[in-house]
């Protein structure tokens, strides 16, 4: 059997993810031996009493700044622990995250260290301790802790044996650069939507038709952009200029 997967993840707030950690498909890969998550409090990196890892910007301005000493220091024994580990900030700057960037991710058994930032940022000095820079999106939050679990989930779920079901890695959104298709489960008949009958028709070949003509359909509707990008095959052009009633 293949060593864990490792995940590390540097906070001044442990208490925020160790819970979502060691719960529903994380908390099972961890009892499995298939992953192994730790949390770190940067704040056992400061010195002084009161362990103080943030400081006001040169240059004036608002808010604080993460200072470096403390959070280098918890990077380079992060790194101790885990040689070769991908150690990356999690940051509005950074790269947008995505499936391809989770499965590259996934494939690099060295393993993940992620730096969750806080208050306005990270001193600038601490980037050369990193291998980059990773963001959700166009959107800020209040630290990095969320987008650092959001990750973790993501790659997670590409460790062989994670999900039970294999196939269930590579149907979901975005693994054909797609929006996956509705899904449907008992019973038949809720409050009077019912289930589409080509689903209950136990025709494998036209329930697949079905659901890759929703996946586009739902595609274009939804995500242009996404749609713009698919290189579509003869098969797909004369499924997409097909009625639902005629799959």
């Amino acid at each position: 059997m293949s060593p864990p997967y490792p995940v590390e993840l540097l906070t001044l707030f442990p208490g925020m993810v160790s819970g979502y950690l060691g719960a529903s498909i994380l908390g099972k890969a961890q009892e499995k031996g298939l992953l192994s998550a730790t949390v770190t409090d940067i704040r056992e990196f400061a010195e002084g009493k009161h362990r103080v890892t943030d400081d006001a910007p040169y240059g004036g301005g608002a808010g604080m700044v993460m200072k470096p000493e403390p959070l280098v220091a918890a990077i380079e024994a992060a790194r101790a622990r885990l040689p070769g580990a991908k150690v990356l900030l999690m940051s509005p700057r950074g790269q947008t995250f995505t499936q391809p960037r989770a499965r590259e991710l996934a494939l690099h058994a060295a393993g993940l260290i992620l730096v969750c930032g806080r208050y306005e940022g990270v001193d600038e000095r601490v980037m050369s301790s990193l291998d980059g820079e990773l963001s959700l999106g166009d959107f800020v939050l209040t630290g990095g802790e969320i987008a650092a679990l959001a990750v973790v989930d993501a790659v997670a779920r590409l460790v062989p044996g994670v999900l039970g079901n294999v196939a269930s890695s590579v149907s979901e959104s975005f693994e054909e650069g797609m929006l996956e298709h509705p899904q449907y489960t008992r019973p038949p008949v809720f409050r009077e939507a019912e289930v589409p009958a080509v689903l209950q028709s136990g025709d494998h070949a036209r329930i697949a038709r079905w659901r890759r003509w929703k996946s586009l359909m739902l595609t274009q509707e939804r995500r242009p952009d996404l749609f713009a990008r698919l290189e579509l095959s003869k098969a797909d052009q004369k499924l997409l200029a097909r009625r639902e009633e005629d799959l």
